[in-house]
Order: structure tokens, then C-alpha cells, then sequence
């Protein structure tokens, strides 16, 4: 097992005191043992962390050695050593003796785990205990917990309802059984329903019983008012469709930008006075385990599904910049600038007179997008954003270099049909039959606008590019993504992360293997610590040192388990050009399957994409190309994009070109998902537990995909520009490969699988449709670089 913490600060011993003192752990009795020496206040300091249920005062319990019982030894030493101590820290720790740890190497065992322990050898004295036991409590026990959050959660300190920050982070010292849940109806400068009057947007906060001002974390989630999934499901298209020739046209960017329409003259809500109290609650409803972190700590959270959902007015329009501004609003509203009700009909107005006007946006997925979205609007009081599996531009989600692209698992998915989804205003009767007919109208203008006929980049796409809004930005930014999540594909982020370089703000990046996922319950890594870490600074104004602290870019390896990587950036490698003129030239392949074939894959394209890549079998050698390297004689690392340039010409007027990039070699590959662990991590007292999970060893396998691509062959200058495509002609083209960070090891072979239909990702024409390599004139453009 290794524990890898990047949210442990380094403290003075003068500072040390004052934080034990302010949780119990230098009182009056622990000061009285120092006199005694350092066995004596290592007693001590046991005792009193048996207040807390997670440890016992029976120290027979505890082993020190081979020999000796930590009863034992408190009774008869003189002393404390590293190897001591280190044992009792283990047992403490949660970490079992002959799995874990050997009693004899417990020293061994804390550098192998990775535990931020004090260390010194030799005899200790009593200010060598006080700093091992300052570093104990900021470790993580094996159930993925700090030390004294561990002490916390089992009830060590009572819970005060007031801030208590320990190395730099808030402990659950409020009381979640207190828990003050309301709810407010922001006003918005939209009319997406054209009634004339400001849409509503509904807010549900939950917060702290306090009287001290809190900071928020809002969550954006169009999904969190209920979801309309049979509805939505029959919205699906068709991808069992043929691709479709397009009109060559002359389209300049300028042409298609989007630029935003002066606003509206709309009537405000009447207001008839102003109150603090709200007169509206709700039931709980399944929230982001993050958010349910830091609600023990202080903070107060709130969601928001913004304009076109349930008890909020507007149309749903996935993406748009409607959806984005009535997000902002609220953001506005908890920082003193924008005006709230009580309820629809009372005009009672209500300030957020708890907040202390800092704002965190935060969640995965649509919620990460969201929270991306509006920090481009460079809203005051957004002070940062842990945006997790985020998009940053729509068309890289639903399209991508000119073809109607699904994301990862879901094909015929489309924003009409996300749209559908969250729609959550026909969940009430009523509601739905007085929208329903502009519902129709406005998801067939959707339709129309987001243009599945030809895959193009439009107007409609351009308004959903949140790329070009980062300059804007002036929020701090925390990113995470999956290298493996083909759902938000890697390309959103790394954009994202590129384009920042350019910025004078913090950001942050956090890559794992994984796919479409949350990381905070993550046992390897302390990814909740860090964001306490991080949210403690930006929102509470702690002195933490956490920006130069947290790691700006963290990496999870592709290669050895638990093992969490610092690196200095991302995609910046000079690309390394690779021949794939070792082959006879030029070479072909067909897209056409036999119609039991097409079936079959087209019902199981996991089992499709597995004979894709698998070079032994050769079930659909016609229909493919692959080209592979010779066997690495070292390590390397795949460091950026790769870009794949071909001369190739299809058999007829239209074509699209797939590829992957594929590891060969056996090797005992990590999980595709991380793993449950079969232990909860508490959120505070007894409050929200989460499943504990880790990605592990999975089965050897003889290869895996590392990244993947698409490109229609009539858009090979860019996504708005349609080229005309001739039978038999060959066309030059690049296609760029989503981004990836990805360690080859040695004696494996990188190969590059060249194809057409993608039965998961693309339209499956199943044409009869030949493609040819020009092999002489392509090359594959790879970042790498040596690994260290």
C-alpha cells in the first residue's frame, strides 16, 4: 500500500504548539508530563486521544515490538525512538501487522507507505514527541482519513459550530445534525420563455448552524431537480445512418462567430418588502460527496439547476449562453450582488446575509462544465473552480473535425437529448402542459441549429465554445480529468489547461487513469485534504501556503499502482516523427461488414473495439491498417497530442478517417474503474460516509488503447470549411489524436490502428466504402520524451 499526501504543510515547532494547544493536545496535563520526559508525554498524548472513540486506552492493545505491549512499555521505558513510535503510529493508523507492516521494520514500512512522520534517530526527547505527534495526526490512516480527522469523526472534539483550521485546514467541528436547509429564487436579466418578466432560477442552500459569515460552494447541476430519462431516452438518433456528402463551401471563422445580442428590456419582480428568514425548505436530494466534505467544516453549499428546470422559469438549452448567465446570477446573489425571493408570488426580497461573499464552484461532469462556463464570464465573487471531467467546448463533445461524434457510451445522444433530460419543469403536471407546446417548438429549433446533417462547427457550436472566453477568467482553477475517460474526452481539458498558460491565475491540474469519475474518496491520494487545503486559502483566507504547495500538475501512473506523480506541465514535447512507410504501399481496407457482423457490433461495440485493436485476431483485417514499432528498448512517456498525417483517398465522394493509438505488450494493467475498498470515509460525525476506493492491478492483458481519433475527410482545413472529396483522389489531411500522458514501457510496441466506421463513437453507414494509404507520404507526429 502507498498513501501519496501533497496537502501536508510544513510547520515551525512554535507553530506546531499553538495548533496542538488549540485542539486539546497541549493543555495543562500534556505540559505537566514533558517535565517528565518523553514516554511519559507520549502517555499523555494517547490518553487524551482517547477521548475520541477511534482510539483505546487499553494499551495492551497496541504492540511496541516483538516482545513488548505498549502498556508494557509505557510502564518501563525511558524512552522514545523512531522505530517505536513508528510502530504504536501504524497500530494507530489503522495499518495491520503482517499485511501492512512487520513490527520489526516499522520505520521501512512508514518511508514504503508513505507517511509524513517526524524521523530521528537516537534517543527522542519531549519536543522530538510533540513534533512526531504533530506529524501523526496529518497522516492518512489506512481507511483514508487524516489522523485527526479520524479523531474528529469518532467525536474527539465537540462540535462548536465555529472554524478550526489544523495544518492549514478546517476540521469538521460543525454540527451536520444543525444543518440549516432553505430555499431562494434568484432573479435573472433573462426572458428564455419571452413572457417579458426576469426568469427565476431556484437556489437550494444548505448551511451551517453559525453566526459567523460562511463561504459557499455552489454546484450548478441542471440534472439536480430530477432527470426525465424514459423521455430522454426515446429522444435518441439513429446512428445507423450512412455519411452523408456535404456542399463544399468557403466559410471563414468570421462567418460563423457567434457575438452576443444587446439585452433585453424586461419587467423586474414587484418587490413588497425584505426579510432574512426564508420560508421555503426541501428534503435532502443525492449531493456531491465534495461538497458533503466541507459542510462539516464550515461551509455552506449550494445547487442550483438553473433556467429550464423544475420551480425555476426558462427554456433548457444545453450550454447556451442563457444557461451560463442564470448560473452566474447566482453566483452574484451569494456575493451581495444580485437580488433573491423568498418564494414566486410573495415579492419579499432576501439577501445572503450569512455569506461572506466567496464563492467556489465545484462538480463533475455538466456541473464541472458549468462552473468552467461561468468562470469565463469573470463574475466578481467567484474566487475558484474545481471543475472535474469538464467540458470547455461543446462541439469536441458532440462532434468532432466535421463528423457527429457520441461521447463515450452513449451513441445518438445529442444536446436535444441532454436537453430532453433536464427539462425538468414536465415532472410537474401542471407546469408541463402550460410549457409543453414552446417546449416542442424550442427543442425543434435545437434540433435545426445543432445540425446533425453535416457535423459542422456553426454559429449554434461557436456559442458554446467556453474556450473563447478564458480570457475573461479571473477565478483560480482547479482541473481534473481521466486520461481514459472517453465520455469528456482528455481534449477538454488539456485545451482548457493550455490556454491558461496564458493567464495570470493559479491553476491546478490533476490527471488520473480513469474514466468518466470523482477522485476525492480516492485512497491513494489526498485529494479531499488538498482541496481543504486549497478552499481553506481561497475562501476563508487562510495562510496556508497552498498555492506554492499543491503540486500545479499531478499525475497518476499508467504503470505502478498507487503512484501519484508531480510534473512540471503538459503537452509542451517537441513531437517525434515516425515513418509509416516500412510497409508496403499503398495499403487498403473496407468499411463494408457483413450485415450479421454489422449487427453484432452494432450491439456490442466494447466487443467491436476489442477485435479492432487485438493484431492475433483477424476477423476485421479488411477492415483495417495496422502499423507497429518496432519494441521500445526503454521506457518513454506519450506526452501531449498525436497527430497522424495521411495521403488517403476513398473509394467514393465522402469518407472519414478513425484511428487509435494502442500499447501492445502484456502487462497487468490498472483497473478501468477504481475498486471499493470495502471501508467508508465519514464527511464529519456520523455524516455522509463514501465508499473508499482504489484503482488496482487488473488481469494482464496484450494491449489497451491510449487515445483515439476522427476526422470526415471533407473537413480536413477545419470544422466550418467542407472541401469537396472526389472518388479515387488522394487528400492530404492531419487528424490529431486526443491528448494523453501515457508511460510505454520497455520491450512494448506502440502501434497505430487506422479505420473507418467507429461503431461506439461514429454514424455506422456500413458503406461500401474502400480507403488507400498512400504509405510513402504519412507519418505519425509523437511527443515523447524519456522516462525518468
Amino acid at each position: 500500500m502507498k498513501i501519496n499526501q501533497f496537502g501536508v504543510i510544513k510547520r515551525t515547532f512554535e507553530q506546531k504548539i499553538n495548533e496542538l494547544a488549540l485542539i486539546g493536545f497541549y493543555d495543562e496535563k500534556i505540559q505537566a508530563a514533558i517535565s517528565k520526559g518523553s514516554v511519559p508525554l507520549l502517555q499523555a498524548l494517547l490518553e487524551q486521544a482517547a477521548q475520541s472513540t477511534a482510539v483505546t486506552t487499553k494499551f495492551d492493545d497496541y504492540m511496541v515490538n516483538g516482545q513488548q505491549d505498549l502498556a508494557a512499555f509505557l510502564a518501563t521505558s525511558k524512552q522514545v525512538t523512531n522505530q517505536e513510535f513508528n510502530a504504536i503510529a501504524l497500530q494507530l493508523l489503522n495499518f495491520e501487522e503482517a499485511v501492512d507492516y512487520n513490527l520489526a521494520d516499522s520505520v521501512q514500512a512508514v518511508n514504503r507507505i508513505g507517511l509524513p512522520l517526524f524521523s530521528k534517530d537516537g534517543d527522542w526527547s519531549t519536543q522530538d514527541v510533540l513534533n512526531a505527534w504533530y506529524d501523526l495526526l496529518t497522516a492518512h490512516t489506512k481507511g483514508g482519513l487524516q489522523f485527526i480527522d479520524e479523531l474528529v469523526s469518532h467525536q474527539y472534539l465537540k462540535p462548536t459550530n465555529q472554524t478550526v483550521f489544523f495544518n492549514g485546514k478546517a476540521l469538521a467541528t460543525f454540527d451536520t445534525n444543525q444543518l440549516i436547509k432553505e430555499v431562494v429564487y434568484v432573479e435573472t436579466d433573462l426572458d428564455t420563455d419571452k413572457d417579458g418578466v426576469k426568469d427565476f432560477v431556484r437556489v437550494d442552500i444548505i448551511r451551517p448552524t453559525t453566526a459567523q459569515k460562511v463561504p459557499t460552494l455552489f454546484t450548478a447541476s441542471p440534472y439536480y431537480q430530477g432527470t426525465n430519462d424514459v423521455v430522454s431516452n426515446k429522444k435518441l438518433h439513429d446512428v445507423n445512418q450512412p455519411l452523408q456528402r456535404k456542399i463544399p463551401n468557403n466559410l471563414t471563422y468570421e462567418d460563423i462567430a457567434y457575438e452576443p445580442s444587446e439585452p433585453e428590456q424586461l419587467t423586474a419582480h414587484e418587490q413588497t418588502g425584505e426579510t432574512t428568514v426564508a420560508t421555503e425548505t426541501f428534503y435532502p436530494k443525492s449531493h456531491v460527496d465534495l461538497n458533503n466534505y466541507f459542510l462539516s467544516r464550515g461551509f455552506a453549499v449550494a445547487y442550483s439547476s438553473g433556467v429550464g428546470t423544475r420551480y425555476s422559469d426558462g427554456m433548457q438549452d444545453t450550454g447556451s449562453p442563457e444557461q451560463v448567465i442564470s448560473m452566474q446570477a447566482v453566483v452574484e446573489w451569494l456575493a451581495g450582488n444580485r437580488q433573491a425571493f423568498v418564494d414566486r408570488q410573495s415579492g419579499v426580497t432576501i439577501k445572503a446575509h450569512w455569506s461572506n461573499g466567496k464563492v467556489a464552484m465545484t462538480g463533475k461532469s455538466y456541473l464541472g462544465t458549468l462552473a468552467t462556463a461561468v468562470a469565463t464570464t469573470g463574475v466578481a465573487g467567484l474566487e475558484t473552480v474545481i471543475s472535474e471531467a469538464a467540458i470547455s467546448d461543446y462541439y469536441q463533445y458532440y462532434r468532432d473535425n466535421g463528423l457527429v461524434i457520441a461521447p463515450g457510451s452513449f451513441p445518438g445522444e445529442d444536446m436535444d437529448v441532454l436537453a430532453e433530460l433536464v427539462y425538468s419543469r414536465m415532472q410537474d403536471a401542471g407546469d408541463w402542459h402550460r410549457t409543453k407546446a414552446q417546449w416542442e417548438h424550442f427543442q425543434k429549433q435545437t434540433v435545426s441549429d445543432m445540425d446533425r446533417t453535416t457535423g459542422n462547427y456553426n454559429t449554434y457550436w461557436d456559442a458554446r465554445n467556453y474556450l473563447k472566453n478564458v480570457p475573461n477568467i479571473k477565478a483560480d482553477i482547479v482541473m481534473v480529468h481521466g486520461l481514459n475517460d472517453w465520455n469528456v474526452k482528455p481534449r477538454q481539458v488539456f485545451r482548457l489547461y493550455q490556454q491558461l498558460q496564458e493567464l495570470d491565475v493559479v491553476k491546478k491540474l490533476y490527471l488520473h487513469q480513469g474514466q468518466h469519475i470523482y477522485i476525492n474518496n480516492n485512497r491513494s491520494l489526498d485529494f479531499s485534504d488538498q482541496m481543504n487545503l486549497w478552499l481553506s486559502h481561497k475562501l476563508y483566507g487562510v495562510e496556508n501556503d497552498a498555492v506554492a504547495q499543491l503540486p500545479d500538475l499531478t499525475w497518476q501512473s499508467n504503470q505502478t499502482p498507487e503512484t501519484w506523480e508531480t510534473r512540471q506541465s503538459w503537452g509542451t514535447t517537441t513531437p517525434t516523427k515516425i515513418s509509416l512507410a516500412n510497409v508496403q504501399t499503398p495499403v487498403s481496407y473496407t468499411d463494408r461488414q457483413t450485415k450479421v457482423a454489422y449487427e453484432s457490433y452494432s450491439k456490442d461495440y466494447d466487443h467491436w473495439r476489442s477485435l479492432m485493436i487485438d493484431r492475433d485476431n483477424h476477423e476485421l483485417d479488411h477492415s483495417r491498417v495496422i502499423f507497429s514499432q518496432p519494441k521500445q528498448k526503454q521506457d518513454l512517456v506519450i506526452d501531449g497530442e498525436v497527430s497522424l498525417q495521411l495521403r488517403i483517398k476513398s473509394s467514393t465522394n465522402v469518407g472519414l478517417v478513425s484511428a487509435m493509438l494502442v500499447d501492445y505488450g502484456d502487462a497487468s494493467r490498472l483497473t478501468k474503474k477504481p475498486v471499493p475498498q470495502g471501508s467508508q470515509i465519514d464527511r464529519g460525525v456520523n455524516w455522509q460516509p463514501t465508499p473508499l476506493v482504489e484503482f488496482e492491478q487488473a488481469k494482464a492483458t496484450p494491449n489497451k488503447m491510449i487515445t483515439i481519433g476522427h476526422i470526415n475527410m471533407q473537413n480536413r482545413e477545419n470544422a466550418w470549411r467542407v472541401n469537396d472529396l472526389r472518388p479515387d483522389e488522394y487528400v492530404d489531411l492531419t487528424l490529431t489524436l486526443q491528448p494523453t500522458l501515457y508511460q510505454l514501457t520497455a520491450g512494448h510496441q506502440l502501434g497505430i490502428v487506422i479505420y473507418g466506421t467507429d461503431f461506439e463513437m461514429t454514424v455506422r453507414g456500413n458503406q461500401n466504402i474502400t480507403y488507400t494509404i498512400d504509405t510513402k507520404h504519412s507519418q505519425l507526429l509523437v511527443p515523447v520524451v524519456t522516462s525518468k
